[in-house]
């Protein structure tokens, strides 16, 4: 039994680091494309990272290597570091070195797009303006009411519902006050009274529903821009998230920064509710699918953050020659990204302590 139970750890570490590997090698090759496109030589392409275990082979002036930590992939483009190198990326264009700079976090976000359009061609394309009862709680005012699973909530009182936010809001404004809802169901709709509870079960809501949108099949295309508008809306909350967490909109264990140990963490819960409830038709694991789509967007929306070390702090420094015509000298921006890489080692070592004291769950 302990045997099996190392296998299936083992097992999951290496899914784990090949999945996030191969977001770290697609991260690379976004700049490798956005350098060779614009006519910057690269040196090297490496698949994990160094030391060198052997050379593979050599194609358009780029050395491919096969390196001994078997995690992600790196890029060494020409003149990297020195704007004296001629043709080497800190000498060329502004505008050029700021393309290859977002080659990496693009490549990520068109990659978390497409995962999450595969994920709604599998699960549907769900109706935003539309809300349905998914569940009712034994013993709630919703099951006194009659209210069943598949319900189309239309209206609460005279105010139309629109979106589970909206019903939630309606119902949370009239606690302990009987509210009138009107449903469909099929094509018939019918009235019903309820008191939603101000003191429920701790797993329950005031009503007794789970509510959710209904979902139609789609195509990958027709699911695309769903896709796009997710992808935008995790941009949003991202770099909304500050604000948010000033104005107490969200709790500060909503918006916890994780490490790897932390990410492991929700990938190993992922692939075991996988495992718990396989999708009976495509074989895809769904959950372990959205996450990755969901980290690949995280990848390259980071990565744009003005933090030394990062494309984020390559563009802040690329930024002020755009828009002055003068660059700010190179040693400056040497120790700019190796004080920032020192701080972020640092930053890394408190995240993964964290993640080890105070594991992360999912809900």
């Amino acid at each position: 039994m302990r045997k099996r139970v190392n296998m299936n750890l083992m097992i999951t570490i290496l899914e784990f680091v090949l999945a996030l590997g191969v977001l770290i090698f697609l991260h690379e090759f976004g700049h490798y494309l956005a350098a060779r496109l614009l006519k910057i030589e690269v040196e090297e392409f490496g698949f994990g990272f160094p030391p060198r275990m052997v050379k593979l082979f050599t194609l358009g002036g780029t050395d491919f290597t096969l390196n001994w930590i078997p995690f992600g992939a790196f890029v060494r483009p020409k003149g990297e570091e020195d704007p004296n190198v001629p043709d080497g990326l800190m000498r060329a264009n502004p505008w050029v070195r700021l393309s290859v700079f977002l080659g990496g976090p693009f490549m990520n976000i068109i990659t978390g797009i497409l995962l999450f359009t595969l994920f709604f061609t599998q699960i549907g394309i769900p109706d935003l303006d539309t809300v349905q009862i998914v569940e009712v709680n034994e013993g709630s005012p919703a099951a006194a009411a009659g209210i069943q699973p598949g319900d189309i909530v239309l209206s609460v009182g005279d105010e139309p519902v629109n979106s589970t936010s909206e019903l939630s809001s309606l119902i949370h404004a009239s606690l302990d006050t009987e509210i009138t809802m009107t449903l469909l169901r099929g094509e018939e709709e019918y009235t019903t009274t309820l008191v939603p509870r101000s003191e429920h079960p701790e797993n329950q809501g005031p009503t007794g529903i789970v509510m959710s949108n209904p979902v139609t099949n789609a195509t990958f295309f027709q699911a695309l821009p769903t896709g796009v508008a997710v992808t935008y809306e995790q941009a949003r909350t991202l770099f909304t998230m500050p604000v948010m967490l000033a104005r107490g909109e969200i709790q500060p264990e909503q918006a916890r920064v994780m490490g790897p140990v932390g990410i492991y963490d929700v990938f190993s819960q992922a692939r075991e509710a996988d495992e718990e409830t396989p999708d009976a038709g495509s074989g895809i694991p769904l959950n372990t699918l959205l996450l990755l789509a969901t980290i690949s967007v995280a990848l390259g929306l980071t990565n744009l953050l003005p933090i030394p070390a990062l494309d984020g702090g390559r563009i802040l420094l690329t930024l002020p020659e755009i828009i002055t015509g003068k660059r700010i000298p190179p040693r400056f921006e040497n120790v700019f990204h190796m004080v920032g890489f020192a701080a972020l080692l640092l930053l890394m070592i408190f995240i993964t302590a964290q993640d080890i004291i105070n594991p992360v769950v999912l809900p």
